[in-house]
Order: structure tokens, then sequence, then C-alpha cells
């Protein structure tokens, strides 16, 4: 994935060294087999890192995880999680629940990343942290836009932002999903975009609008000349997945594997320390999205997500059958495609409410 800006580290991050004991023999119950750590010295933080990068997790979940791992720290008074116990583990998870009102979904993620802290960094296998209970995500509708909602949306944007989102909706891609778009994915010919590495590492396909083909012909166009410029100017390179850079090293600056929506100002790779064009931050066009449904006077809440929503929406009421709608947005399992299912019925459950009679 393309990691966003370098982010400042926080005081703790920089300045906690924690020395850490020898793992005791009752602590491990079974050591998951792992490329070698850094050294003992190393920050904890620093290790987490090193360990989250071999195994080639995303840099949202790199980010996601340390910050958890620090506010775990912070919580327990800066101890060592190494001294800490199931106690202290459903008192950080419960203070989440109970006194910040964090969703099911966030407390998930908070044990999850305390389980891979235990387990690959302090290599100790605790298997009460399996046990300790979490709340169950509750099931809900999402938000979906009726047609008329999504042109006025549409209308109020304009830009590079406005052609992004209107990509969202046209395809049912992921907000990510659409700012990762390279060059070579797009197929004009074929009115398709293959959509890389989205959520669960998969590839998949999804249908290019007729009516964004010259929008996004023109726009890329003018990323062509920006990218030359970059180019002239000793830069136009772009970060790659995996080792593919040092495979094929004239890749990074090739036209094909430039970003669709770059940036607007070149910035330091947080991992590798080169400077890139990366693509549009996330934020720019979840603001950009969030102003055009106020300025077209939508009262439900909208953000980029919702446009993949609809486009589900849509499609089911313009008769396509779930398979198809299920291949386009990616899922892996049918049933979670048929929570769009509830707008086939009119009104409701498809009755009459017996008021309508009186």
């Amino acid at each position: 994935m393309q990691p966003p800006p370098v982010s400042t580290l926080s005081t703790a991050d920089r300045g906690t060294v924690f020395q850490t004991r020898p793992v005791r023999r009752d602590d491990t119950l079974t050591s998951p087999p792992h490329p070698s750590p850094p050294p003992p010295t190393v920050r904890l933080l620093d290790r987490l890192r090193h360990s989250i990068r071999t195994l080639h997790y995303s840099y949202r979940t790199e980010q996601a995880y340390v910050d958890w791992a620090r506010r775990f720290i912070h919580f327990h008074g800066k101890r060592h999680p190494q001294e800490l116990g199931a106690r202290e583990v459903s008192a950080f998870l419960s203070h989440l629940a109970v006194e910040r009102h964090v969703s099911a979904s966030t407390q998930t993620q908070a044990r999850s990343a305390l389980l891979f802290l235990y387990g690959r960094v302090l290599e100790v296998q605790l298997p009460w942290l399996d046990e300790v209970a979490i709340a169950q995500p509750q099931k809900k509708l999402p938000v979906v836009l009726t047609s008329s909602e999504v042109r006025r949306l549409l209308q109020e944007m304009s830009g590079v932002q406005g052609l992004a989102a209107a990509l969202l909706y046209g395809t049912g891609m992921r907000l990510m999903e659409g700012l990762r778009l390279r060059v070579k994915d797009v197929e004009f010919e074929r009115r398709e975009i293959i959509v890389r590495d989205g959520k669960g590492g998969k590839d998949r396909v999804t249908v290019l609008p007729e009516n964004l083909v010259v929008p996004v012909q023109e726009h890329l166009s003018r990323r062509r000349a920006e990218h030359q410029a970059d180019v002239a100017c000793g830069f136009g390179s772009v970060w790659l997945p995996d080792a593919l850079s040092s495979k094929y090293p004239a890749a990074a600056s090739a036209w094909g594997w430039q970003w669709v929506f770059a940036g607007t100002t070149r910035s330091t790779d947080p991992r590798s320390g080169e400077i890139f064009r990366h693509h549009l931050h996330e934020q720019s066009v979840q603001r950009a999205v969030y102003g055009a449904a106020r300025r077209a006077e939508i009262d439900k809440p909208c953000s980029p997500h919702v446009l993949r929503h609809s486009f589900a929406t849509h499609l089911l009421q313009a008769g396509y059958d779930i398979r198809t709608v299920q291949e386009l947005l990616g899922h892996a399992d049918v049933r979670t495609t048929m929570i769009y299912t509830h707008v086939l019925n009119k009104g409701g459950r498809g009755i009459k409410s017996p008021l309508d009679g009186l």
C-alpha cells in the first residue's frame, strides 16, 4: 500500500526505551516461527514496527498497532507490557468500551494489536488474551443516497476531488482503492478498471463508466505533463510494492506506474525516506464530499464510502444479480452483499401500512 506523508512521532515513542527481561519458561507456551528480531536494546515500539514490516502488513496497520500499544503502555503508567497480565488487558479494553465509548470494531482492533504485541514481539503466547470478552458488533443498514441525491452531490463537486468522487460512485471502489489507482490499471478500450491489492490483498475488475472515459483521459493528460516536469527536475519516481523497485529499477519512473490521483506536492516516504509524489490524501476527498453534501442540502451523513453503498444498491435496483454485484464490490462472502437487498422491498418490507387504509 502507499503510505501517507510522514508524521511526527510522539515524545513517548522517541524517548522511552524499554529494557526487556528474558522471557521465562512459564511465560511462553509456544513460540511462533518468524525472522530474528532486532537487538533487545531497540525501543519496544520500533521492535513492533520491525515485526509488522517483516510480515508485509500495511502501513495503516502499522500505525494502528503502534498507536494501540502506546495507549496501552500509557494507560498503565508506562509499565512494560511484559509486566502486565490478563487483568490489565481486560481493564484497558473495558476502559475503551465504558469510558471512551468506542465501537465494537475499534475494541476488536485494539485487542488484535495487543495479541500481535505479545505473540510476535515479546514472544509470549498468552491464551487468556484470546478469551478476553469484547463487545459484539451490531448489524446496521448502510447509508444509501438516492439517484437524485447522488446527482446533486456530484454537481456540487469539481476538480480532482469531484472526479475521484464520481469514479467511486461509478465503480464501487473503496476510497483508498480509488486513490491508489495507477495509470496502467485503467483499461479504456475494455471499459474496466483493475483494482489492485484491495481488501484482503485481492485483485478484482470493476466497470469504468462510459460518462467518465473522456474526463479521466483529460485528467491523465494533465497528469502526464506534471509527471514529465517532475522527471525533468530529477524526481518522477513513485512508490512500488514489495521489491519491484529493486527488480525493475526503471519502473518507478515509468508512466504506467504513476498514480492517477497524485498529490499536489512531493513528500517523504515514512519508511524509506525517499521523496515521492504520493497519491492524493484521503482527507481531501472526505472533506470535499462532506462540504458538497452540505451545499446540496443532503441531510444524510455523507462520506466517500456512502457512494460505494449507493453504487451497490442502485445496481440491485436496476435488476443486476447479486453475484455480479458481489464480484464488483470484491466481497468474499455473498452474505456481505446481501445487506443491500433491503432496497428491493418497496415501502419498508413491501407492505402497506394500516394507517394508509384509514
